[in-house]
């Protein structure tokens, strides 16, 4: 068995570029929080037909403080072109899950949050690159904003007082956004041999339940060993990336499929949350992300991490 990577680092660049001076079948666990492709803000702008609307606000988006602070395209797009949307996304993920494939370990996990529009997009890409989708775990978060407009406003602007009274208790938007998917995918082991053969070849492929069990015997009303996870986000969660996610929900999921010393990989690690409960968990690490000031704060929040 060759000596496992000792790195402890985050690395600024274009992971399209940067994974490819990873090693391959070098890496226990890739996690990483990916762009959903819904035009939250400027990096999450995936898609090839955008116009001078697209990342605006409205003056009801700009009063409101709402987390949506910039102009999306609503469901059903602006124009014909924006059907190709989720095929955009597709090909985009497929740009970089053949790296993923590489560099790691057979029998090796692979947890992505890629939001629930899109997923399904992200599945198919990661299949097509050679994973198996092992699973579709859930996290519950504590709170999630909801913003749905009422219809009846709608027509009462207009003046139509018959139809907004008709309309009365009807709204226009989404449910309130109560959970996130974390896509669970697995390298498959080498043909021939078995799960109980690779976890001694390449020191993966196993979920550690007696961890998970501890890790989460603390959040209220959880299931022990469910694929539902209900984590609290804490103050230190928040304020850093407009993404981020708590970091004792990266620590369950780290958790549960490594070791000790073993490598944790992000290639989109934004503030470094992954990378800080990696640390905190005894892992070694590495981080990949383009944005100068993000890397900046991630380096400080390792500096400051135990």
């Amino acid at each position: 068995m060759k000596k496992d990577l000792q790195v402890r680092e985050i690395w600024q660049g274009d992971c399209l570029e940067r994974m490819k001076e990873i090693e391959t079948e070098s890496v226990h666990l890739i996690l990483s929080d990916i762009p959903y492709g819904i035009s939250y803000e400027e990096w999450d702008v995936l898609h090839h037909n955008t116009n001078h609307g697209l990342l605006g606000a409205s003056p009801s988006q700009q009063r409101s403080g709402s987390i949506f602070r910039t102009r999306g395209k609503p469901l059903n797009g602006w124009s014909q072109a924006d059907k190709q949307i989720p095929k955009e996304y597709y090909e985009w993920c497929g740009s970089w899950a053949p790296d993923w494939y590489r560099v790691l370990k057979p029998g090796s996990s692979c947890f992505v949050f890629a939001g629930r529009r899109l997923a399904h997009r992200c599945i198919c890409a990661l299949e097509d690159a050679g994973f198996i989708f092992k699973d579709m775990l859930a996290w519950e978060k504590d709170s999630a904003a909801y913003r749905a407009q009422r219809v009846s406003c709608v027509f009462e602007r207009r003046g139509d007082a018959e139809n907004s009274l008709r309309w009365q208790g009807w709204k226009v938007g989404n449910l309130r956004p109560l959970f996130e998917p974390v896509l669970w995918f697995m390298k498959p082991y080498p043909v021939g041999g078995t799960l109980a053969d690779n976890i001694l070849s390449n020191g993966v492929g196993a979920f550690h339940e007696q961890e998970l069990k501890r890790l989460t015997e603390q959040e209220e009303g959880v299931r022990s060993c469910s694929n539902l996870l209900r984590v609290r986000a804490e103050g230190s969660d928040r304020g850093r990336h407009p993404a981020q996610k708590p970091v004792r929900l990266l620590e369950i999921l780290i958790s549960l499929v490594t070791a000790e010393e073993q490598l944790v990989l992000d290639p989109f690690c934004g503030s470094g949350s992954t990378l800080v409960a990696a640390k905190r968990l005894g892992r070694q690490y590495l981080g990949i992300e383009q944005n100068e000031e993000y890397c900046r704060i991630a380096r400080e929040r390792l500096r400051d991490a135990k």
